[in-house]
């Protein structure tokens, strides 16, 4: 590394929030700049971060509780959740609607590619528990489905 790039790397680091930065090159040299700082918020940040996503998951987990009887389709990645195929288009499935095993009920993009989410169950759609554009993590219950 060209001392150049390393003056770079100082600049970056004094600008930015990060406290540290450690580069292996591929001949296996390794460089660590670091700053001083007498910040000590970060490590409560992420404290106070942590409990607001268990509280959402917690509550989006408490309707496929209460209704033993219901299936739950569930996300098989993360991403962002899509009701249609198009902002204009209409929704795959709406409240009430009955689904065949197979057919597409919602979309979930990932780094740019639209999957489409299938029912697995012949059933009636009882609830829709993402809203359009969510984003949506893997195993997150998306529809409540009441078998027929």
């Amino acid at each position: 590394m060209k001392f150049k790039d390393i003056e770079k790397l100082v600049k970056i680091l004094e600008n930015s929030l990060v406290a540290e930065i450690e580069i292996t090159d591929l001949l296996g040299r390794k460089i660590k700049i670091s700053k001083l700082t007498n910040n000590t918020n970060p490590p409560s940040l992420s404290v106070t971060t942590a409990p607001v996503v268990q509280e959402t998951k917690i509550e989006k987990e408490k309707p496929a509780e209460s209704t033993e009887n219901l299936i739950v389709i569930k996300s098989p990645i993360v991403g962002t959740f899509y009701i249609s195929s198009a902002p204009d288009a209409p929704p795959y499935v709406k409240v009430g609607d009955i689904v065949k095993p197979g057919q597409v009920v919602c979309i979930v993009e990932a780094m740019k590619l639209m999957n489409e989410i299938e029912s697995d169950v012949a059933g009636k759609i009882v609830k829709i528990l993402a809203k359009n554009e969510d984003p949506i993590e893997y195993n997150q219950e998306l529809f409540l489905v009441e078998p027929l």
